[in-house]
Order: structure tokens, then sequence, then C-alpha cells
């Protein structure tokens, strides 16, 4: 077990960079091609029109965060965040796996748990964050 050990900057490197890169692709889309309709969007929901703004830079610039390891476990509080909103205001109605036309909260449950996992483990040692001193005070 203490050789599986070794692997936890890895595991943790892999669940920054693959949430980063999700996130960053999502945002993009919302960023540079559809953040009228975005907005828009999040206005039906009963929120206010800014928080699509909010949504989309949380996505996108949280994930080059993510890739990089840096304020990492901030980000990871802003996309949970975002995440149970988007469960509960948008996909729950559709059930976890949803149906024609209608998504489930399948993903956003995952890219959820996988952010909070970040908010509770860290960057791991292979990151900016333990570069810049992230790993001080821990045994």
């Amino acid at each position: 077990m203490r050789l599986l050990n070794h692997l936890r900057p890895f595991g943790l490197l892999v669940l920054r960079v693959v949430l980063g890169a999700v996130l960053i692709a999502h945002g993009e889309g919302k960023l540079f091609g559809g953040l009228h309709p975005h907005t828009a969007f999040v206005a039906t929901l009963g929120m206010p029109a800014w928080m699509g703004y909010l949504s989309a830079g949380t996505e996108f610039f949280g994930g080059i965060l993510l890739v990089a390891g840096l304020f990492t476990r901030f980000v990871g509080i802003a996309v949970t965040i975002e995440m149970l909103v988007a469960i509960f205001k948008v996909h729950l109605k559709n059930g976890l796996i949803g149906g024609p036309g209608h998504e489930g909260y399948q993903l956003p449950l995952l890219v959820c748990a996988i952010a909070f996992s970040l908010v509770s483990l860290g960057a791991g040692s292979i990151s900016l964050d333990w570069l810049f001193g992230g790993h001080k005070g821990r045994g």
C-alpha cells in the first residue's frame, strides 16, 4: 500500500487536469460563443443575469487555474457551488440519467464530486499551489 500512496500526486494531477479541461471546454462555449444566451437562460431560472457571467468565468478561468494547480481549493469551492446550483435549478427534475432531449444530473454530480474532492485534498505536490507554499504546515 505504501507504493500506491506514492501515486497520490499523480491521481490529484489527473483529477485537476481532466476536470479543468472539461470546465474550459464548457466555459469557452459560453464566454466566446454564447454569453448572451447563457445569461438569458440564467435569468429564466430566477437568478440575476450577471450570474451567467460568473458561471461562464468560473468554468473557463477556473478550469485554467485547475490545470495549473493554482488556487485549487478556492476554484473547487466555486465549482462545487456552481454545480449544486446546476443540479437543483436545471437537471434534478430530469433524474440522474435524463431522457431524450433532457440531460440528467450525472455530469454536474461528477463535476461537483471531483471539485469537492479537490477542496478537501488540495492540488497535490505537482501544482503551483505546492510550489508557492501550499504544503507548509503539513506533517
